[in-house]
């Protein structure tokens, strides 16, 4: 090749020397690589666009997605210049620095264009299977790294000019340093793999992670950080391994449950809490969902009564009904034939120790829904109801001062 470039410069009347041989030598590598990214990236690129466009399909989407394509032609490039030098350049340091560039540029793009397949190679997977995408994700980050960490020895060793296995050995002797540097993502690796072996968390998870201020959605996890998106909208990266080393509350359970618990206690007025007087009880036997509880309720007590033969004239013998009893059993009822209540989870209106702030009615049932929105409004009309037939027992709330 370089006798016929040395005839042509002959036959067009300039004189071979080293310096006219350099620049034609450059003008060619040159107006070559040139003349390749126009024809790849200004021609073909188009093309392949406009047939995506028109009529997409698996060859045209593998291309353009991850920039594929740009990363091959960059590659190819690479290639040219490459071949180029060794047919043209004679041995020297221009020979030995034109090959080692290219060498590097052909490894960097070449893993480039790498982690551009794997990226689509795991798309697909991701597609057709049911694998998690974080469990995926951690695996294209470990291959990555993998290839990454292979590729940074081959060019070290280009650039060191010695083979890889001495570059290999030399770090073996700074494995101590290696770990240390490398450490938080060897830490996160591990992790990673045991939070999709275990579905510990996944994206889309509520999670709540006091220790570093986390409460909100989990949406993006990888082999370093997990990040999570708060309710206040504000972002906490939280190490990955600390999901493993450290607790956290998943409320993933809550979600695929299909019902929120809904745990609050009304504060009543120890004071007011009596016996219920027969004007009291035709009032309520009026509530629809009172009326077949007071009835079973007064036969019962009434027979009760009438065999062991209490003498009703004094209130503390017997069993009698009271007001707090009766609200209780009423709450009960209401929540059970609510619509927007779970039926199918526990519902349950219970007294808890009393305090200095009165006697704690606590509600304790589930919603029909997980959304937050949804159960905050339901949680807010169930308390409003409550709040409101206080009265009609006869029961008042307790209220400090």
């Amino acid at each position: 090749m370089k006798k016929l470039l040395i005839n042509f410069l002959n036959d067009v009347g300039i004189e071979p020397t080293f310096l006219t041989l350099s620049i034609s030598i450059l003008l060619i590598m040159a107006l070559t690589a040139i003349v390749i990214y126009v024809v790849l990236h200004k021609i073909i690129l188009k093309s392949i666009n406009k047939i995506n466009e028109t009529k997409a399909n698996i060859i045209t989407s593998t291309l353009l997605e991850y920039s594929l394509f740009q990363r091959l032609s960059l590659l190819f490039q690479g290639m040219v210049i490459h071949w180029q030098t060794k047919i043209w350049v004679e041995s020297g340091n221009i020979y030995e620095i034109l090959t080692t560039l290219s060498s590097v540029w052909i490894s960097i793009f070449g893993l480039l264009a790498l982690y551009s397949i794997i990226d689509k190679v795991f798309q697909v997977l991701h597609t057709a299977t049911e694998v998690p995408f974080f469990a995926m994700r951690t695996i294209i980050q470990s291959i990555k790294l993998i290839f990454g960490i292979i590729c940074l020895i081959y060019v070290i060793s280009i650039l060191a000019d010695k083979s890889p296995v001495a570059i290999l050995s030399g770090l073996g002797a700074m494995s101590a340093v290696l770990m240390l540097v490398f450490k938080d993502t060897i830490l996160g690796f591990t992790a990673g793999l045991q939070l999709s072996t275990n579905k510990m968390v996944q994206i889309g998870d509520w999670i709540e992670m006091p220790k570093y201020g986390a409460d909100g959605d989990v949406f993006d996890i990888g082999i370093n950080v997990v990040k999570v998106r708060n309710f206040d909208k504000t972002i906490t990266t939280i190490p990955t391994y600390a999901l493993v080393s450290d607790s956290f509350k998943n409320w993933r359970g809550m979600r695929e449950s299909g019902g929120r618990r809904i745990k609050r206690a009304v504060k009543l007025d120890i004071n007011s809490i009596k016996f219920l007087k027969d004007e009291d009880i035709k009032k309520l036997e009026k509530a629809n969902l009172l009326a077949p509880y007071l009835k079973y309720k007064i036969d019962e007590i009434r027979d009760y009564n009438e065999k062991n033969n209490f003498d009703l004239s004094v209130s503390v013998n017997g069993r009698r009904l009271t007001n707090i009893g009766t609200l209780r059993a009423y709450l009960e009822t209401y929540l059970k034939n609510h619509p927007k209540i779970n039926k199918s989870m526990t519902i349950m209106v219970r007294q808890l120790s009393p305090t200095e702030y009165g006697l704690p009615l606590e509600i304790y049932c589930f919603t029909a829904t997980t959304v937050w929105i949804d159960y905050e409004n339901i949680q807010s009309d169930i308390f409003d109801h409550i709040y409101s037939v206080l009265g009609e027992f006869g029961i008042k709330p307790y209220q400090y001062g």
